[in-house]
């Protein structure tokens, strides 16, 4: 029988992914190194067993103990892991701007989870390291794992992950391009590639507002500011970061970062998390420089499935005002609309009588409306058109609608663009928007100008 001992063995010797669409017109081979594999889902894991481990042989911890972390999430659900195979007790400081599906995750392994503001500095007494600190002191059989510092961090990428990555590349990579957060992962790797090819470029992908491209060029401590890309960026410098193996600190923002991680999910397959999203921008941008010889590595730290609350979200990135372009489609407008409650499509049928027309008309408060005979547009009912005929012979109320209908509006597929929907309202009221061919909503031209109002 071939099986694994428990889910801790399933932890690193993470697959190598071929970049073959986003990357189009580069010279470079890019490959995506698949942390996300790992059976919690991110690079974390391999830190959140390291550290316990190396914790166990030094007596730090002892049976029934209590693991304590502040984490943004994904060495929490490491440890986590590890905690319930090894029967340790748990307990995670997270701040607000984590992700609801992390702290469901972290509950559901067994952890506690406490939250507190991402508001405040390090300085702060509620900071959340601080936090986890003070619990430490006061939780009995505890220990405070601490990431930013613990040298069971880069100690395992040097062992593992590493390796895996010079053994995969055929010792070719030419690139190596990681976030920085606790330094655990860009430290140790950057130090076995380092080692084995002093050439191998060693990239530090970093947030706008974080402080390590600043420091890593100047030498100096500025004030950070807040983003949104969780997990990786700091505010302080922790002991983790060893600069001597990162060449260069590259920034990019939150909307770049989220667009390459929906990117990589869509063209690549690769379901990811925002902070792999700055880490393939950087690459990307690297890669316009390259030539043909080039062998870039990423880290592709955790997966999308947490953060389906947000950035994955167009609703959340419509309310951060991250989404790239300004809404552009049918789709969008009709969303608006849902969102503002605003009813429905209604239409009629050629067979109805006249008066029902009336009725709508006057109800819903419309001044059109199409006419759709098994599914397809057939023919409108426009309100002053109507009334004028009705005035002249007040007999049609009882005649059917096919009788008094005029053209049908135009339809149109719901991804077409507003620019080329202006075109065809400049000679219609309205047009009609179809989904996969089926006809969704009517789309007036005071639609398209309350448009902006809607989002």
């Amino acid at each position: 029988m071939k099986y694994l001992n428990n889910i801790l063995s399933a932890v690193g010797n993470t697959p190598l992914v071929k970049l073959n669409k986003i990357n189009k017109g580069l010279k470079p081979l890019i490959f995506a190194k698949l942390e996300s594999a790992n059976p919690g889902g991110s690079v974390k894991d391999r830190i959140g067993l390291s550290m316990i481990e190396e914790a166990e042989k030094n007596g730090r911890i002892k049976p029934g103990g209590t693991i304590i972390e502040a984490t943004s999430g994904n060495t929490g659900i490491g440890l986590a892991l590890a905690c319930a195979v090894k029967g340790y007790k748990s307990i995670f400081v997270v701040t607000d701007k984590v992700s609801s599906e992390k702290i469901n995750y972290l509950k559901a392994l067994g952890g506690d989870v406490i939250v507190v503001s991402n508001a405040v500095n390090h300085e702060h007494p509620d900071y959340y390291i601080t936090v986890a600190k003070k619990i430490n002191l006061e939780t009995p059989n505890s220990l405070f794992m601490y990431q930013y510092s613990n040298p069971a961090n880069p100690e395992v990428h040097y062992r593992t992950t590493g390796p895996e990555i010079w053994e995969q590349t055929d010792g070719r990579i030419t690139h190596f391009i990681s976030g920085i957060g606790t330094g655990g992962t860009i430290s140790g790797v950057g130090r076995y590639l380092k080692e084995k090819n002093k050439d191998v470029q060693i990239i530090g992908a970093d947030p706008f507002g974080s402080i390590f491209k600043t420091f890593h060029e100047t030498g100096k401590i500025t004030t950070g500011q807040p983003y949104l890309v969780e997990g990786i960026g700091q505010d302080c410098l922790p002991k983790n970061v060893h600069f001597r193996y990162i060449d260069k600190v590259l920034n990019i923002s939150d909307m770049d970062s989220f667009n390459y991680a929906r990117r990589l999910s869509k063209e690549e397959g690769i379901f990811c998390g925002g902070s792999t999203g700055t880490n393939l921008g950087i690459t990307l941008r690297l890669a316009e420089d390259l030539d043909e010889n080039a062998i870039m590595v990423f880290i592709v730290s955790d997966t999308g499935e947490r953060y389906l609350s947000k950035f994955h979200s167009e609703e959340w990135l419509r309310e951060k005002r991250l989404l790239p372009s300004e809404v552009k489609t049918l789709k969008d407008v009709t969303l608006a609309k849902r969102k503002n409650k605003i009813p429905e499509l209604v239409f009629l049928n050629p067979k109805d009588k006249v008066k029902s027309a009336v009725e709508a008309l006057d109800i819903k408060g419309f001044s059109q409306l199409p006419v759709i005979d098994n599914g397809e547009s057939v023919g409108s009912v426009r309100e002053a058109k109507l009334m004028s005929m009705l005035l002249e012979n007040p007999g049609l109320l009882d005649s059917e609608i096919e009788k008094v209908m005029g053209p049908g509006f135009p339809t149109l597929d719901e991804r077409t663009e507003l620019v080329v929907v202006r075109k065809y309202l400049s000679d219609s009221p309205a047009v009609l928007s179809t989904e996969y061919g089926r006809i969704k909503d009517i789309i007036t031209r005071y639609d398209i100008l309350e448009h902006a109002n809607f989002s």
